[in-house]
């Protein structure tokens, strides 16, 4: 999943940043001008803005890009605590809100909240099953045929945004953007290095474990390559 910030408190934007970043792909903005220039140039899962920012006010953000089309769930965070503000912000296209100061673990609730109501979203589960392969977002796990295999953060974003993408082609270019942030220069072949890692480790002792199945499907990979194009998942 990829979270956008928009926070012009650089201390407070990096605190976030840093705690969502244990579980989630993460971007930021320290202003109103940047965060819409963001959201029209990358696919974000959700938005955390503040209505306090040097440029304009949060609400109007989230009018503006409401008004182009934008149905990604905005998730309000600011000091502002007056009932006006909020009613206003609500009516201009955010969808809940948060005062701070704030415990993370509401933020994170919130945020499964809205991704569940979101009828544009895929996170109606945490819980994603293809054939022989399983992954839990909330408890980190994921199962091949009954087996736990370890995989580190990025694995697990990239195998997560596959399976949630099940049956689509997802081109090399879509996964650097969403599973890797914009701060990152990642190198030509990273998106590669990282398909063929995962793949290493759901194969893994497959035919000692499962008698008489190597891979999934009889021989195949669980991801698939598309020459050319990308990689899919496929029941």
């Amino acid at each position: 999943m990829k979270v956008l910030i928009i926070e012009d408190n650089k201390r407070l934007a990096a605190t976030i940043r840093d705690k969502l970043r244990k579980e989630y792909v993460v971007d930021v903005a320290y202003t109103g001008d940047k965060g819409e220039y963001l959201i029209h140039t990358n696919e974000y899962d959700i938005i955390l803005l503040d209505l306090n920012l040097p440029d304009m006010d949060g609400a109007e953000v989230c009018k503006k890009v409401r008004s182009n089309g934008c149905k990604v769930p905005i998730l309000v965070l600011t000091g502002r605590s007056d009932l006006i503000d909020k009613v206003q912000t609500l009516d201009m296209g955010a969808d809940d809100y948060l005062t701070k100061p704030f415990e993370f673990a509401e933020l994170f609730a919130r945020m499964r909240s809205l991704l569940r109501r979101n009828e544009n979203s895929d996170f109606t589960s945490s819980r994603l099953v293809v054939d022989g392969l399983s992954l839990d977002t909330i408890s980190r796990e994921v199962f091949m045929r009954g087996k736990c295999i370890n995989l580190c953060q990025k694995e697990f974003q990239l195998l997560e945004y596959l399976m949630r993408n099940q049956g689509r082609v997802i081109t090399r270019s879509q996964i650097i953007e969403h599973v890797w942030d914009t701060d990152t220069d990642p190198i030509t072949n990273t998106v590669d290095v990282h398909i063929n890692s995962l793949r290493q480790k759901l194969n893994a002792d497959m035919s000692s474990s499962t008698p008489g199945i190597r891979r999934q499907n009889g021989g195949e990979d669980v991801i698939k390559t598309v020459h050319g194009i990308g990689y899919t998942i496929k029941a």
